[in-house]
């Protein structure tokens, strides 16, 4: 069960939330799970900063993982995360930063995993 949660500097409409939604979900196959369980948040219009300058274009993604995966496999999906943002909202790769959660102890349904 993974979550994709995004803060982005830039308006987001809801049709390319819906896009960079649908494109995450065939992304998700680089941790080897599928859009099945997948859950994305998308916030946009989101200020983030860096070394004290504001960024106009940027994002932030938090990828938590129930399970783990390989450092091969991150780098995979980092890769497929900012190609996306780049074709969709012009947000250049080296403004795109990408942390890694793995989860132990994960609940859905009234229950864990």
């Amino acid at each position: 069960m993974p979550f994709i949660d995004s803060k982005i500097t830039v308006s987001v409409s809801r049709e390319k939330k819906e896009e960079i939604k649908a494109k995450l979900g065939q992304a998700i196959t680089a941790l080897h799970k599928t859009e099945h369980y997948l859950m994305v948040g998308i916030e946009s219009d989101y200020d983030l900063w860096l070394a004290g300058k504001k960024l106009e274009k940027g994002a932030y993604v938090s990828v938590s993982l129930y399970g783990s995966a390989s450092p091969e496999d991150y780098d995979r999906m980092t890769g497929r995360i900012c190609e996306i943002l780049n074709q969709e909202l012009g947000i250049p790769a080296s403004s795109v930063y990408v942390t890694y959660h793995p989860v132990t102890d994960w609940g859905w349904n009234g229950r864990n995993f």
